[in-house]
């Protein structure tokens, strides 16, 4: 007979909020940004990504996309990136959200970055089973019309493994405000393309965000969405509409500073009867992994085997996959 711990770890797991340029390691990180000179804040992998709160991480988050310059460092991180994620969790399946916006400013054109990526995704499913999505993320911290710009690019590119759009990061007056982007994501909709975004994340967020992002943006999923217990109306909406949820418990331990236990807010949601998976979002800043947000997060939260099994399932349900 197993233990519970072991069992966690067992599980085949899919991840649906997972950040790209955050599946690389440490160490790639800090040998990369050697490589094209990119100044970082340490070369101590330890005591790299100790970050007090968000905004202080988005800095870290932004210099990552800094040392991804040539097709062979994409490829290399997510050739790597999945090899990693079999070896600690037991993944099946990864959706990852890539910000052309970050590279364009760089002068690194659209195909540049997702021909690679796909490329290093594709060999790494032909040698670990590992399938794949890429959701093409708003960089809020850009305009409106940049965001509009970028749509147009993914549907006119029409690549078949990108399925979706997403926003991340943070407007320039670090708030979540998702409905600045809708134009985006009334052009998106029209396209086909699957919708979500990070919501009700930070702890100045409120419900509020997560019923935008239902009713006006018409997201099919959604990202973080903590503050959703907040507001049972908010929570009944959800339910309604079936909208599921890409949650990441470790970096709420980092961005949100709450603690990882049976009063958290996404016991709470688990509790409500929403739909709820689990990933990493940024395993190299939050020193994370797959199988730990189900080994030591689950377990924080006092989640059951059956539960855990119900979020497993979950990931297969809520994703972007085809039938």
């Amino acid at each position: 007979m197993i233990s519970y711990a072991d069992y966690l770890q067992l599980l085949p797991k899919t991840e649906l909020h997972c950040h790209f340029a955050s599946t690389m390691t440490a160490t790639t990180f800090i040998e990369l940004a050697a490589r094209y000179g990119v100044e970082l804040w340490g070369d101590d992998p330890e005591t790299l990504f100790d970050f007090a709160d968000l905004p202080e991480f988005l800095v870290a988050f932004r210099a990552a996309h800094d040392v991804l310059r040539e097709p062979a460092d994409f490829e290399r991180v997510a050739w790597e990136g999945v090899r990693a994620a079999v070896a600690e969790g037991n993944l099946r399946y990864r959706e990852y959200y890539v910000n052309p916006q970050y590279f364009a400013a760089r002068g690194i054109g659209y195909r540049d970055v997702m021909d690679p990526i796909i490329a290093g995704l594709r060999r790494a499913e032909a040698d670990f089973g590992v399938g794949f999505r890429i959701v093409a993320a708003i960089n809020r911290r850009d305009s409106p019309e940049s965001a509009v710009a970028m749509v147009r690019e993914v549907i006119e590119h029409g690549i078949p493994e990108v399925v979706g759009i997403g926003q991340d990061d943070l407007t320039p007056e670090n708030t979540e405000d998702p409905t600045r982007f809708a134009a985006a994501y009334r052009l998106a909709a029209s396209a086909g393309l699957k919708l979500t975004a990070h919501v009700g994340e930070t702890p100045t967020a409120t419900p509020d965000a997560v019923r935008e992002a239902i009713e006006v943006l018409g997201c099919d999923r959604l990202d973080h969405g903590y503050r959703i217990v907040d507001d049972p109306a908010v929570v009944a909406l959800a339910l309604e509409r079936g909208i599921g949820f890409a949650t990441t418990p470790v970096s709420t331990t980092i961005c949100s500073g709450w603690t990882l236990d049976e009063g958290h807010r996404l016991r709470a949601m688990i509790d409500a009867g929403l739909t709820v998976s689990v990933s990493t979002d940024d395993a190299m800043f939050f020193r994370t992994d797959i199988g730990k947000e189900y080994r030591e997060g689950l377990m924080a939260l006092g989640v059951d085997a059956a539960t855990a099994k119900r979020i497993a399932l979950a990931g297969i349900d809520i994703s972007f996959a085809d039938a």
